[in-house]
């Protein structure tokens, strides 16, 4: 590509999920719905965690962190690509798309981090149940909640300082909904290649790290399960558990496929469904797998929701 075509982009384009004008009002009205629950089941969540005592245990302050994560990168996202759906101007400034992806990656890597946290906080709870609330003390859990954001922010960091070391680009239509880096890298004049090796290194080893705590975690749990006499202890051991393992599977299935693997240049619109699935409907998910399958939260919304009702009755 001759130099003669490159140029130092102060926005970009972001060409979206689709150019079909026929399908504008079904997408808004689509991800319009999807991020409307979204901020209801993660705001909710946190709130019900804040005012429910039932809900004050370890477990619950980990989850209330990822409703919160969740409910960030949701909302760094998706406004923006609702606007982009129903006008004609879709740009973008170059610092706004810098910080758009910090704080995205910032989120999606803390996410990663706060899932194997809340896997070694089942292992705790399940493998030895009576030192548990000694063992995941406050401090403990906060120590680990710190780490898990500090380790979001160190890693975006790195691929931010050298995203913007890149001195120009053939083109500033970014062939995605957001900001994200490998299509801001395919557009590139220079040689990144140092700049996707080290995405592909950092997103593929804390991949390996979580990943490993969290089949640790599982297979101690499942060795203790299995050692259980009790019936209904296996099946409340296998409840609690089920709704962090699904949320695990989602979403690490999806960061695997996006990141994971070696660069294909341009985004695919496989990658954009691929994107759309974590960014988009994944935080929509996590609070509904967690209240559905979980006893202690239905009970605590149960107890809300009544008492509400209760003081309605009282003052009208």
């Amino acid at each position: 590509m001759g130099k003669e075509n490159c140029t130092i982009a102060t926005e970009f384009i972001l060409l979206g999920l689709s150019d079909v004008p026929e399908l504008r009002v079904f997408l808004f009205m689509l991800f319009l719905l999807v991020y409307g629950v979204t901020v209801l089941g993660n705001v909710g969540m946190i709130a019900l965690i804040q005012v429910s005592s039932r809900l004050h245990t370890p477990m619950y302050f980990f989850l209330s962190h990822l409703s919160f994560v969740d409910y960030c990168y949701s909302t760094i996202i998706v406004p923006k690509m609702l606007a982009n759906i129903v006008k004609e101007d879709k740009a973008i400034s170059f610092l706004g798309c810098a910080v758009q992806f910090y704080l995205f990656c910032t989120c999606v890597v803390t996410e990663v981090f706060l899932l194997a946290v809340m896997a070694y906080d089942r292992f705790v709870a399940i493998c030895n149940p009576l030192l548990y609330m000694v063992t995941m003390s406050r401090t403990l859990c906060v120590g680990l909640v710190s780490c898990c954001y500090l380790g979001g922010t160190v890693c975006s960091l790195i691929h931010l300082c050298l995203a913007l070391e890149i001195p120009s680009f053939r083109s500033n239509v970014i062939n995605h909904f957001f900001c994200d880096l490998p299509p801001l890298l395919s557009l590139a004049c220079s040689d990144v290649s140092m700049n996707e090796l080290l995405l592909y290194i950092v997103a593929t080893f804390n991949e390996i790290i979580t990943i490993v705590i969290i089949l640790t975690s599982y297979l101690f749990i499942l060795i203790t399960i299995l050692r259980m006499h009790s019936a209904q202890g296996r099946r409340k051991a296998f409840s609690t558990c089920a709704s962090h393992l699904t949320a695990i599977v989602v979403f690490h299935g999806t960061i695997l496929f996006t990141y994971c693997r070696p660069s294909t240049g341009n985004s695919t619109d496989t990658d954009k469904v691929a994107t759309v699935f974590y960014t988009v409907v994944i935080p929509m998910l996590n609070p509904l797998i967690y209240s559905v399958r979980n006893k202690d939260v239905k009970e605590a919304l149960r107890k809300v929701v009544a008492s509400k009702i209760f003081s309605l009755r009282i003052f009208s």
